[in-house]
């Protein structure tokens, strides 16, 4: 078993938290996710990785993050992107507590941050993550709804294809007693044909008919 790190953050380890980080804000993932993946690699808790890159890092790569979210918008539908915007915002809202308490390093806290605002920092660490299961809640209602959609959109475009099949049929039908007719019209213009005439029964059918 794996013993969490109390150690200080060296360079390299910033600087594969900040890589992590902006690669899954660019594929629309979260940063919870990506915390965990950086803790695994690091033998650092999420949680610590969460407050490293909130109270440091994060502040490095403004930029990058700008461009993350905007490539993050290129590859998938604004939809999406609004939801994870959503719940993104929420997730930030953790970075106003990380500013009181700076000179923490590792979950070492200095004699200037009270027990107090330590218990703020945690509630809301646990509000946005009681925030993010409602948004993966609504998020799985709403492709639910989508699925039931398709699903109706499916049958009412097999109804219509049936509908179009009977209308061809008709058509074509239509189509081969108007060429019956106009066969009989040449036939009764010629001379030869002064004795005999043809006439349509209700089927749609034409029947020879002697004077």
């Amino acid at each position: 078993m794996s013993i969490a790190r109390q150690d200080a953050w060296s360079q390299d380890e910033d600087l594969l938290l900040a890589e992590v980080v902006l690669r899954y804000i660019r594929e629309g993932s979260t940063q919870l996710r990506a915390f965990e993946e950086v803790g695994k690699q690091l033998s650092r808790t999420p949680a610590a990785c969460g407050f490293r890159w909130n109270s440091f890092v994060r502040k490095q790569y403004k930029s990058g993050i700008e461009l993350a979210k905007k490539q993050r918008k290129e590859n998938k539908g604004q939809r999406d992107v609004q939801l994870e915007e959503k719940l993104e915002r929420k997730v930030e809202n953790m970075h106003e507590c990380t500013q009181q308490v700076e000179c923490v390093e590792e979950n070492k806290v200095s004699d200037s941050v009270s027990f107090q605002e330590i218990v703020s920092y945690l509630k809301k660490m646990d509000e946005t993550a009681r925030l993010y299961e409602q948004e993966k809640q609504q998020r799985a209602e709403e492709l639910g709804d989508l699925q039931r959609e398709n699903q109706q959109l499916r049958e009412e475009i097999k109804v219509l294809q049936s509908q179009l099949v009977v209308v061809e049929e008709d058509y074509r039908a239509l189509l081969h007693i108007m060429e019956r007719a106009r066969k009989l019209i040449i036939h009764e213009d010629d001379p030869t044909s002064s004795k005999v005439k043809f006439q349509m029964d209700k089927n749609g059918n034409l029947e020879r008919v002697n004077k």
